[in-house]
């Protein structure tokens, strides 16, 4: 696993969850997956810019894609879930332009949602951002813009 900094050395941070087998019900529960991201942000530290919205995937048309989507915009970034109702499992993507305690994280989401097993990734993002080359006139995105 790679070692995560906790300072300016990269843009940003990302949890990847999936969870398996989640507790029955958990994956249609709109008022649940609304509640879990309206509260994460405050779990966590971070501020909204807009409240959460969840959506319903039409099962008529998607049966395999039976469940709910949502997520919640942040200042740091954003939260997103997306459940899958037939297998009663669960994604959840948390990526903030701060650091944050990804264990803490992963155990607020599986208060949430019980899962029998899951899975989880962390990762630095924008590993460059802060580079002096990618601030440089060399870099081909800056290149003749530099004042």
């Amino acid at each position: 696993m790679t070692k995560i900094s906790k300072d300016d050395r990269v843009f940003g941070f990302q949890l990847l969850l999936d969870f398996y087998r989640c507790k029955t019900g958990v994956c249609d529960d709109l008022g649940l997956c609304y509640d879990f991201l309206d509260k994460i942000v405050d779990d966590l530290g971070m501020k909204k810019q807009a409240p959460p919205e969840v959506f319903r995937s039409n099962a008529d048309l998607y049966p395999d894609k039976a469940g709910l989507s949502g997520w919640v915009p942040l200042i740091e970034s954003s939260v997103v879930i997306h459940t899958l109702s037939k297998k009663n499992f669960i994604s959840i993507d948390i990526y903030s332009c701060r650091y944050f305690d990804s264990l803490k994280a992963e155990r607020f989401c599986k208060k949430y949602f019980h899962p029998k097993k899951s899975e989880h990734q962390y990762m630095e993002r924008g590993l460059e951002y802060y580079s002096e080359y990618y601030k440089s006139e060399k870099h081909p995105r800056t290149a003749g813009r530099m004042a």
